[in-house]
């Protein structure tokens, strides 16, 4: 079994649950920002982005950095590599399962019959 930092991967995809983090995290994605920066697109409170960008720093999935008064943020990518490789994990046994599940159905298909007719009455 694949051990994981259960805080650290708890705390990551609690801050990917929300729609507006994951929306801030696509924005830093292609580059830093300012908190302002972050908050118009979204419709409310720049207190409220404050909020997610503590959940999102508290994941270490981004990171602040002062600029004088100003304070940019930037998206830490290796921070999700322990969602990634949980992930991964679920994905090869998902895969795994279809593929068991796919040579079954082809091992137990009728022979000689034609599954794709419809049966009509006239």
């Amino acid at each position: 079994m694949v051990k994981y930092n259960e805080t650290a991967l708890d705390a990551t995809f609690h801050a990917l649950a929300d729609p507006t983090r994951r929306a801030i995290l696509a924005r830093l994605s292609l580059g830093q920002a300012s908190v302002g920066e972050l908050a118009d697109p979204f419709e409310i409170s720049l207190p409220a982005v404050s909020k997610h960008l503590k959940v999102l720093e508290g994941a270490d999935l981004i990171t602040r950095h002062r600029d004088g008064r100003v304070s940019r943020m930037e998206f830490n990518p290796d921070a999700m590599m322990g969602a990634v490789d949980w992930i991964t994990h679920y994905k090869k046994f998902w895969e795994s399962q279809l593929d068991r599940l796919a040579r079954y159905l082809d091992e137990t298909k009728p022979t000689g019959e034609d599954t794709n007719a419809t049966n009509t009455k006239d």
